[in-house]
């Protein structure tokens, strides 16, 4: 099937031919150059115009592929124009050579706004390719839950050292890359700093994670809370505490309508085992959450 050129490109390309050329010669020289067959010039009448002979060309020229990359070269060559000899030398060449050049300004302009868009397109294609081939490089190398769990293994032999604690904040992430929640990772918002977010069935979370030798209290419990407040109305938050939390911080953070659920190395096991994926824990407890205002269910009690 032949290549369908855009109208408007077509009309541009007729336009600045016609203008471009002013006497028969010139424009067959032209149109020889670009390989148009002789059989075909060879129909031009004597009582025949440029601007007929020349629609009746083009028609030829679009039916098929071949003819279709004729009409391209030709775009390419007159849009480099920058004299026109042929116009020279008329008792109106000034006006000749101004519409001339008016018409390869309007072909130039199209041709550099197509390659743009193709160029624009071409990079979008190789970042999304690059972007999705990090990804999937990524994953790969995250993409066991055993590797996982054996990371975590080994980082809570440090729990309760500052270190540790950033290494768990990375961790903690790529277990959300390796469910392909759509997440963020820790950034700075007035001058806090979050410990990231993770969407979960169209909720956006702010997380807290804990990885310390205590349990989680009540005054970390109201800072984070400060921050979820802080934030849309629809934004709520998850804490997650490796120590687990004290009953007071249970407490401080349930209550009607609360914005934020608490979990613990319970429902982090959970996770790892393959029991339950990582979203499918959010959703129970902030079911169990709207249900009886507590933030807090025992990965435990999961079954009942």
């Amino acid at each position: 099937m032949p290549e369908r050129l855009p109208s408007h490109f077509i009309d541009l390309v007729q336009d600045a031919l016609l203008k471009s050329f002013w006497r028969k010669n010139a424009l067959l020289n032209f149109l020889r150059r670009h390989k148009i067959a002789e059989g075909f010039l060879a129909t031009w009448q004597e009582t025949e115009t440029k601007r007929v002979f020349v629609g009746r060309l083009f028609p030829k020229l679009e039916s098929d592929s071949k003819g279709a990359q004729v009409i391209k070269q030709m775009g390419a060559s007159l849009s480099d124009q920058v004299k026109f000899p042929d116009l020279e030398g008329w008792e109106d060449a000034p006006a000749k050579i101004q519409s001339a050049k008016e018409a390869i300004v309007a072909l130039r302009h199209y041709l550099n706004m197509q390659k743009q868009n193709a160029d624009d397109a071409k990079t979008r294609e190789e970042t999304r390719k690059a972007a999705h081939q990090r990804m999937q490089e990524t994953i790969k190398k995250r993409q066991s839950l055993e590797t996982l769990a054996e990371k975590l293994k080994e980082l809570s032999r440090r729990i309760g050292t500052a270190e540790a604690g950033y290494e768990f904040q990375d961790w903690f992430f790529d277990v959300v890359d390796f469910f392909e929640m759509t997440n963020r990772r820790p950034y700075s918002s007035g001058g806090r700093q979050i410990d990231g977010s993770v969407t979960v069935e169209g909720t956006t979370y702010l997380t807290e994670l804990k990885f310390t030798r205590e349990q989680a209290g009540a005054p970390d419990v109201d800072t984070f809370l400060a921050k979820v407040n802080d934030k849309a109305d629809n934004t709520m938050g998850i804490m997650i505490s490796m120590s687990g939390y004290s009953s007071t911080a249970v407490e401080q953070a349930s209550g009607r309508k609360t914005p934020i659920i608490l979990l613990d190395h319970g429902h982090v096991y959970l996770v790892l085992n393959g029991s339950w994926t990582l979203a499918e824990v959010v959703s129970r407890v902030r079911r169990h959450a709207s249900q009886t205002a507590r933030a807090f269910l025992p990965a435990s009690e999961f079954g009942a």
